[in-house]
């Protein structure tokens, strides 16, 4: 048996930490004994958090302790971005060098620590490189393998990637277009192994969220995700103003919460569509929510396997999602949904348009992309893929 360390280093609950316990709830014990260490027991809405999650499922779980950026490296780096301005390379290198003195060390210091005293034999790393430093740098200073799991597309510096190409037995890719980016960036293609996010195409699928807010009649396009800038979630509802005029009204369901919650609500107010934009917070359950939009629409810049298209789909929604990364994978342009270049919000519009006005399109392309789900991304297929490659790599560390 395999004696696994799962790092993450994230501060909110995201679609890959959906993923991630998808893995654990299915990932065969009597093979791989796991432990999780997290740098936050971040919250799951207001009834849960990770900590209880992983409770549940036996899975013994360590807070690593909080590291307080001290005044020094403050200064520090607000010095390099003011005297390295006119430098962008030199200024980004500045303040990594004192981000890696102050924060990244220390931590790795902490990981190493963890796995000889515990005594494991692989560190399964849970985001992307560029957040992950010092988990290389603690398996590597621990003799311990490393596996990542990249679960974005990600923008790496030269550190990262030579510290993955050193360290990393593999990293596990999420979409062919996050594999493709990582080895366009110097990731050894060697090690770069793509298993699609999936979805649990057997579980019961719920009954639509009342929305009482929405008067009957009405058209529902939606969206579900973290509220931060690279969600784009303004365009949507820059499009929804440009509709105001339509046949058929169209509301807006925003379902999450985040940073960007409040410049949103604002913005709703300036385009005067605080009447049909509608903002439900972070759900721990966001299915029913999926099941009561009409039109599903992910306007994200950047992406890896986006699992809520894939929930959109399963629900047998037409989704609207701008060509990035992961999403361009999941979208059939015209068969599935429909593909546009991300910010151009007169493309979003003039698609979400087409699709509140044409019912039996609608349908169509909802039951196209069920059956698409249902048949390239079963959840059996992604634990058994995650699986080949912890073995392969504890493997090849004996």
């Amino acid at each position: 048996m395999t004696r696994i360390l799962v790092l993450d280093s994230g501060k909110e609950w995201g679609g890959g930490t959906n993923s991630l316990l998808e893995l654990l709830k299915r990932i065969d014990r009597k093979r791989f004994d796991i432990s999780a260490c997290f740098y936050h027991d971040y919250a799951r809405g207001e009834g849960s958090s990770i900590s209880q999650e992983l409770a549940a499922l036996g899975i013994p779980f360590t807070r690593l302790p909080d590291l307080h950026q001290p005044l020094w490296a403050k200064l520090g780096k607000e010095l390099a971005r003011g005297l390295l301005g006119w430098h962008r390379g030199l200024r980004a290198r500045a303040v990594f060098a004192i981000e890696h003195a102050w924060r990244i060390a220390p931590r790795a210091a902490q990981i190493q620590r963890l796995l000889r005293e515990r005594g494991h034999g692989l560190l399964y790393l849970n985001n992307q490189p560029s957040s992950n430093l010092e988990g290389y740098l603690a398996g590597e200073a621990a003799g311990v393998p490393v596996v990542q799991h990249c679960r974005i597309d990600a923008t790496l510096n030269a550190a990262e990637i030579a510290a993955t190409n050193r360290v990393a037995r593999a990293v596990i890719c999420v979409s062919q277009g996050v594999a493709d980016s990582l080895r366009a960036q110097g990731i050894d293609a060697g090690r770069v192994v793509v298993v699609h996010n999936a979805i649990d195409g057997a579980q019961p699928l719920p009954a639509p969220q009342p929305l009482p807010q929405v008067p009957a009649g009405a058209l529902v396009v939606g969206t579900v995700g973290q509220l931060v800038r690279r969600k784009s979630v303004d365009d949507l509802l820059r499009a929804v103003q440009m509709l105001g005029g339509s046949a058929t009204p169209i509301h807006a369901l925003v379902v999450g919460a985040g940073p960007a919650e409040h410049s949103l609500r604002a913005l709703a107010a300036t385009l005067g569509i605080n009447d049909r934009v509608h903002f439900a917070g972070f759900r721990q359950q966001p299915l029913p929510w999926l099941a009561a939009m009409d039109i599903f629409v992910l306007a994200s810049s950047k992406e890896g396997l986006p699992r809520v298209i894939l929930e959109a789909m399963l629900l047998g929604k037409p989704v609207v999602a701008a060509r990035a990364v992961g999403s361009t994978e999941l979208v059939a342009d015209g068969d599935t949904g429909f593909l546009y270049a991300h910010g151009d919000v007169a493309a979003l519009a003039a698609r979400i348009a087409e699709l509140a006005g044409d019912a039996t399109l609608r349908a169509r392309l909802g039951q196209a992309g069920r059956a698409r789900v249902l048949a390239e991304f079963s959840i059996g297929g992604y634990v058994a893929g995650v699986e080949r490659v912890l073995a392969q790599a504890a493997g090849a560390a004996t």
